[in-house]
């Protein structure tokens, strides 16, 4: 590095400890140690020389990082604010990881031609998100895993306005945080201040520090985003991956795609470091409320966040996953929100909201998505959330988890009114821009009752369950079960996944005797009742079907909702020799297979 640029350079190690915010050290590059851990934010401060009139659209300043592996890869930096950028970095190879800096202002010595080193070393913490690192697709393109092939059991909450004041920093926003870690859940959806279901610029939205940008888009406000650091990096110190969401939809038509992407890049160099996914927009198809026709599936807006979806595809050096929320109109799925599915890294649903009327299109959509190309994991990011209107009962969230689980998906999103608008106990968050003078808009029930809510606690239940087997290579299996008076082409019937020959689930949404079918007559299947609303699991024997195939099971006894049916192979062939589920799923026995160990893995995973 060359002396004159030594004094321009500070450092800021963000270590993200269990309970702490983060602990940071900032030192002069001449005297500072550039190190971090694998998977790791490290944070570069850069102080210009010159004096800008408009820094945030005067200047643009890169990193540019080469790893051990002769990658090399374009870091974008942030204004901070006054005559400072910042870049942050994260990387899973340990080693030597040099870096350059190029900044559109060639002659300010203090952001251009400036380089260096940071060491990364090994990870010994017990954060999942570092010991295993970000997330990717797995190889055949079902499930999502780690970068270290640690399968990856999507189960998240619904924050989409948590970044406001109306959730208050940081006592109620670890409360929060805690209750979701300790049910299960890992995954946080939460929108980047552009809010649904208010106008611009509305009071509801802000933070401490006010709004993510100046009133008429002429640029960021670093203030809003440093208030939103200390939120998402203690998210991701809990093991919560962020899946930050840029915008509402209907916020393109109003910024234009450059100024969107103005706000994508700065969004990328600020979190991208950290282990988060981008959902690009929500309800990206769906116009403003008080837009001609509304509601309807915009088209000129899918095309406008094409192109910005494209762009964060080019800008984000670390590659993270990439999916668009959709809204409920036409086809369900984040495929028809945008022109280029090959964007897409996982397919998100938008389902509809209700009781026993939403359970046909939730099945139809997630069959469809399942089966569509290209393959992508499929998740619903938006199904029926509980208490919605202040009326829908966990029943209806539940099914909606387990409708989903059974029909191929790769984890799925829980949302409960209060917590996604962030509803405080006699202040709820109100009208729509559409809805009724003084109305309560969705519903008045508060974030912190909501959190309490049955539906968390049941659906974690499920995902605690699904665990024990090796979920990550279910398929859906339409023809394994049947009520027993099945009317043809009905929807609102046992949905069933698993291996064939090895293990098969069987969710049945009402107290109901169903057919078990396409069962093997001479392997014995260990049977097991599951209560989706305790927990409880109760063991029925060993069962064996009908020279048929068939196997007719009663509902639990005394059981009044929805229960789970789990059968176990005792013998299923595998590779010419015997092995059961229960040996694959509780560890590896002597001579097991590749396949084996990654099953055993499941169980480790989030």
């Amino acid at each position: 590095m060359q002396a004159s640029n030594r004094q321009h350079l500070s450092l800021t190690l963000l270590v993200l400890v269990s309970l702490c915010l983060t602990a940071s050290f900032p030192a002069t590059a001449r005297d500072a140690k550039l190190s971090t851990e694998a998977n790791v934010v490290i944070e570069l401060s850069f102080t210009a020389k010159q004096t800008y009139t408009d820094p945030f659209n005067q200047v643009t300043l890169d990193a540019i990082f080469r790893d051990p592996r002769g990658n090399d890869l374009r870091v974008p930096a942030f204004w901070a604010g006054g005559n400072l950028w910042k870049v942050r970095y994260a990387s899973p190879v340990v080693g030597t990881h040099r870096f350059r800096t190029e900044c559109s202002e060639t002659e300010d010595k203090g952001l251009h031609g400036a380089s260096g080193k940071v060491e990364i070393k090994s990870y010994f913490g017990s954060n999942p998100l570092y010991t295993h690192g970000p997330l990717k697709v797995s190889e055949n393109r079902r499930y999502l895993e780690h970068v270290d092939g640690t399968p990856f059991f999507w189960l998240g909450d619904t924050w989409w306005m948590g970044l406001c004041h109306r959730l208050h920093w940081p006592d109620e926003f670890k409360e929060l945080a805690a209750d979701r870690k300790e049910k299960g859940f890992n995954v946080i959806q939460i929108v980047a201040g552009l809010y649904p279901d208010m106008p611009p610029f509305d009071p509801r939205g802000a933070n401490e520090a006010g709004y993510p940008w100046q009133t008429n888009y002429a640029a960021i406000q670093p203030e809003y985003f440093n208030a939103v650091d200390h939120r998402l990096q203690y998210l991701v110190g809990q093991g919560l991956t962020p899946c930050i969401v840029g915008a509402w939809g209907y916020f393109i038509p109003w910024m234009g795609i450059w100024k969107m992407e103005q706000h994508w890049r700065y969004l990328i160099a600020r979190y991208g470091a950290l282990p988060v996914v981008w959902c690009i927009a929500g309800e990206a198809n769906l116009p403003y409320y008080l837009s001609k026709g509304f509601p309807y599936d915009d088209r000129s807006q899918v095309k406008s966040w094409t192109e910005v979806m494209r762009y964060v595809r080019g800008t984000d050096p670390f590659h993270r996953l990439i999916t668009i929320h959709p809204t409920g109109i036409n086809r369900l799925s984040a495929r028809n929100a945008t022109e280029d599915v090959s964007l897409l890294d996982i397919d998100m649903l938008q389902t509809p909201h209700g009781n026993k009327e939403a359970v046909p299109p939730t099945v139809r959509t997630m069959r469809e998505s399942y089966d569509d190309k290209p393959i992508m994991p499929v998740i619903n990011g938006e199904a029926s959330y509980e208490m919605l209107m202040d009326k829908i009962p966990a029943q209806w969230p539940r099914a909606m988890f387990w409708i989903c689980m059974m029909n191929g998906a790769a984890g799925h999103t829980y949302g409960a009114n209060g917590i996604w608008q962030c509803n405080r106990r006699e202040q709820p968050h109100g009208p729509s821009p559409n809805g009724a003078k003084n109305g309560v808009g969705y519903g008045k029930i508060s974030w912190d009752e909501a959190m309490n809510l049955e539906g968390s606690r049941q659906i974690a239940l499920g995902k605690k369950f699904l665990k024990q087997y090796p979920w990550q290579h279910f398929t859906p299996h339409h023809e394994w079960a049947a009520f027993t008076n099945e009317l043809p082409g009905a929807l609102d019937v046992p949905q069933a996944t698993g291996i064939p020959d090895m293990v098969r689930i069987i969710w049945v949404p009402r107290n109901e005797p169903i057919l078990v079918r396409n069962l093997n007559p001479r392997v014995a299947w260990a049977a097991a009742y599951f209560d989706p609303v305790t927990g409880g699991r109760k063991k029925l024997g060993e069962i064996r079907a009908d020279p048929m195939g068939v196997w007719n099971c009663d509902p639990p006894p005394n059981n009044e909702h929805d229960w789970v049916l789990a059968l176990e192979a005792q013998k299923p062939q595998s590779a010419g020799r015997e092995t059961s589920v229960e040996s694959v799923i509780s560890g590896l026995n002597p001579g097991s297979t590749a396949q084996e160990k990654q099953v055993a893995e499941s169980k480790k995973s989030d």
